[in-house]
């Protein structure tokens, strides 16, 4: 499989901006539109491609008009490298242990038909996703707006597992590692922990992804599922689970996606923040999924921008949407049948009335008041993380 240089967009992006302003760290509508694969990886269609190994792609705009992403369209990312190329759900186990009662060894049978099913609507979204709006660059991959999808998960509540093992008195945190390894012995496994005071009853073990077995490149046969949280914590391929006492360094929770721990979450390329904490719930986003960027429009017709908006769970009030480059905005009519963590999928109709460039934008509001902001207005951070500017598209009325 070719591999292709999707850098070179945001590469001429940033050096269009003005020196100063690029010191200072900037941030700008993420770059949209990359050029589709010619290959498709197995169960998903062609989708934008950063790399083969490990996979790593990226949903297209127009997969974000309903509130569910299909299967075959949903963003992979991997971290490491060597993934296994084959697991055989019959003989596929997951190991409990640590300050348990009792060590366990769960077969995917057994979590089938042993524990309660459960179902959970939930998005997942990369911590980077947009990451190609920060100027300068910010390290890791240059996503657009496509890293996330939503899905309904289907599974077992993890806290119903460490009941079955029994937790011990001076439980405090759980461990997950899944099955990708790295190229190189030096490497650090992909290990996430939980602390048990983040767990409730929506998080869980999924084997189910739309009523479908987990598509393999999204973490077959078996993921942790995490809603309102990022995906970094979402482990894929899970294997292990480990309950402790005491946290672990950890060089994905430890060193790789962190943001400035201040009031702004942010700081300068000339002057980085000393301290950091780990990235955990979503904010307040939405994304345009119809029309598409540089779409031709006819005059006067009816016009439905279609889009999705979603935040941690606390609950999406209104997307508003503006045509007049943000002098007005208006409320869409919203979907909110889908459960607290879903995409919210919102409509919005109008017919355009002049000729030539036209830009929509859109802006979620959440049950706190909080806000999407202007894309200039999003403040820079080093790992390129958080992003939630107002999403805009630009059209053509001729």
């Amino acid at each position: 499989m070719k591999r292709r240089d999707f850098f070179k967009t945001s590469i001429a992006a940033s050096a269009a901006i003005v020196g100063s302003s690029l010191s200072a760290g900037v941030t700008t509508q993420p770059v949209d539109g990359r050029k589709i694969s010619e290959v498709a990886f197995p169960e998903k269609i062609p989708m934008i491609t950063y790399s083969d190994r490990p996979p790593l792609l990226e949903s297209t705009r127009s997969a974000f008009t309903k509130s569910l992403t299909p299967n075959d369209e949903f963003f992979v990312r991997w971290h490491l490298p060597d993934i296994p190329t084959y697991i055989d759900p019959d003989a596929y186990t997951i190991k409990i242990d640590g300050l348990v009662d009792r060590e366990l060894n769960i077969s995917l049978k057994s979590l089938k038909h042993d524990f309660e099913q459960v179902e959970v609507t939930a998005v997942l979204q990369c911590g980077g996703n947009s990451r190609s709006a920060f100027h300068p660059v910010a390290g890791g991959i240059q996503w657009g707006s496509g890293a996330m999808g939503c899905a309904k998960w289907k599974g077992v509540r993890l806290s119903d597992i460490l009941d079955r093992a029994g937790l011990k008195k001076d439980a405090k945190w759980i461990g997950f590692n899944g099955k990708e390894k790295a190229a190189y012995y030096e490497s650090p496994n992909f290990i996430r922990e939980l602390h048990l005071e983040e767990l409730d009853d929506h998080v869980i073990l999924a084997y189910e992804m739309n009523g479908e077995d987990l598509p393999y490149l999204n973490g077959y046969p078996l993921r942790l599922v995490i809603p309102g949280y990022y995906s970094d914590s979402w482990v894929k391929m899970m294997s292990h689970i480990t309950v402790t006492n005491e946290y672990k360094s950890l060089f994905f929770m430890d060193t790789a996606y962190r943001i400035p721990d201040n009031d702004t979450e942010s700081e300068t390329p000339e002057n980085r923040s000393k301290t950091t904490k780990p990235i955990a719930k979503m904010n307040v986003k939405s994304v345009i999924g119809y029309p598409l960027n540089g779409a031709k429009i006819a005059h006067n017709s009816q016009l439905v921008v279609r889009g999705v908006a979603f935040d941690s769970g606390l609950g999406i009030k209104d997307v508003l949407v503006s045509v007049d480059d943000g002098v007005t905005w208006e409320s869409s009519l919203l979907d909110n049948s889908a459960g607290r963590y879903a995409f919210k999928a919102f409509r919005f109709s109008f017919k355009p009335s002049g000729y030539g460039k036209l830009n929509i934008m859109a802006k979620a509001v959440n049950r706190l008041g909080e806000e999407q902001p202007l894309a200039k207005d999003v403040l820079w951070n080093h790992g390129g993380y958080k992003y939630n500017g107002i999403d805009t598209v630009m059209v053509e009325v001729v």
